[in-house]
């Protein structure tokens, strides 16, 4: 059987595939929204919050956002030292621009595709 880092990859990739495109066609706000949704989805995950985070990091480096790196920086010790006991707040966005304390609303297809994730179901690249 899976894990849930595994069953909700293909779903963080294709966000984080979306901020790829819409970061090429010169949306970065577009593109950090992708960011933001990947976060959402891969936070449970060790493995895959500290991976969205970096993604930030790269992010704030590409568009010289210096308070997101630095924010980024900080975050990817929590995600890499704090996932596994469990804290991390449901649904925080993960940018600078909000505290890593805050627990914010889950988009409701956000909401679908993790329940997937998290009752064994196979995750499609669609959704």
């Amino acid at each position: 059987m899976a894990s849930f880092a595994a069953r909700i990859r293909p779903a963080v990739d294709a966000e984080l595939l979306a901020a790829d495109r819409e970061d090429a066609l010169g949306r970065p706000q577009v593109a950090f929204l992708h960011l933001e949704r990947a976060h959402v989805l891969g936070q449970a995950s060790t493995v895959q919050h500290v991976r969205v985070h970096v993604r930030m990091l790269h992010w704030g480096l590409r568009h010289r956002v210096w308070g997101e790196v630095a924010g980024q920086v900080l975050r990817i010790v929590g995600a890499a030292t704090k996932t596994a006991l469990g804290w991390v707040p449901t649904g925080n966005t993960g940018g600078s621009n909000v505290s890593p304390f805050r627990k914010m609303p889950i988009p409701p297809d956000l909401v679908q595709q993790l329940e997937r994730a998290r009752c064994q179901e196979p995750l499609g690249n669609s959704g």
